[in-house]
């Protein structure tokens, strides 16, 4: 089975759980922020870790990110297929040793990632293109851990994606976002707020690129997994 993990109520699997329901591939969405237990390592076949408004460092507001932390220290222990998103990225980051900083490299919109020599050879990135576009929101930059390979990079962040192992990656941008949630989260803070609907505006005029991307890049996650086959 393959388990999503909800650490914000307000940031959901969005359109990965559209393509997931359209490819007809099972999945268990747990809310450990609002108290559901997380399952053992060793009893899903993957785990996608979302995002969320808090940070890695945030456990004594966040406690359950301590859960968390244990259930994707366990996955890639076991060698569970795992990706993490944004804070799944940096909580990744985090467990195998790597900084996380606050309040660097942080980015909001729609935006170009570029895939590094490695990234264009990486299978969670088959068949996108060198720069292909993305969302991203965030304040906060993960290094890359020791063992680790960097996949993408853009022109504010540095570290966008990289790889442990051979199956657990961390991505910095939000490949799962729809317009719902783009509009969510610029209406966040009166910092950008006021250009709320400009950021749904550049989100819509790249969705379908953005959604084939994204499409691709859940396609390549699964296949790795063994849960789809390769096409």
């Amino acid at each position: 089975m393959l388990v999503m993990i909800q650490n914000d109520s307000e940031v959901p699997p969005g359109i990965f759980g559209d393509f997931l329901r359209e490819e007809r591939i099972p999945f268990s969405l747990v809310h450990p922020c609002a108290g559901d237990s997380l399952p053992l390592p060793a009893e899903v076949t993957a785990a996608i870790v979302l995002g969320g408004a808090m940070g890695v460092h945030d456990t004594e507001k966040h406690p359950f990110l301590e859960t968390v932390k244990a259930f994707i220290g366990g996955c890639v222990a076991a060698g569970r297929p795992y990706l993490g998103i944004c804070l799944g990225g940096q909580l990744l980051a985090d467990v195998l040793g790597a900084p996380v900083t606050s309040g660097a490299d942080g980015e909001k919109g729609t935006l170009p990632v570029d895939l590094t020599v490695e990234g264009e050879r990486d299978p969670l990135f088959a068949g996108i293109p060198r720069r292909f576009i993305t969302f991203q929101w965030h304040d906060d930059t993960f290094a890359v851990p020791a063992g680790g390979v960097l996949l993408a990079s853009s022109a504010a962040c540095p570290r966008q994606a990289f790889r442990v192992g051979d199956r657990a990656w961390g991505l910095q941008f939000h490949p799962e976002v729809n317009r719902e949630i783009v509009g969510t989260w610029a209406r966040w803070s009166g910092d950008t707020a006021p250009d709320a609907e400009s950021f749904l505006a550049a989100f819509a005029a790249a969705e379908t690129e953005y959604r084939a991307a994204s499409r691709l890049m859940l396609g390549n996650f699964l296949v790795a997994a063994g849960m789809k086959r390769a096409r």
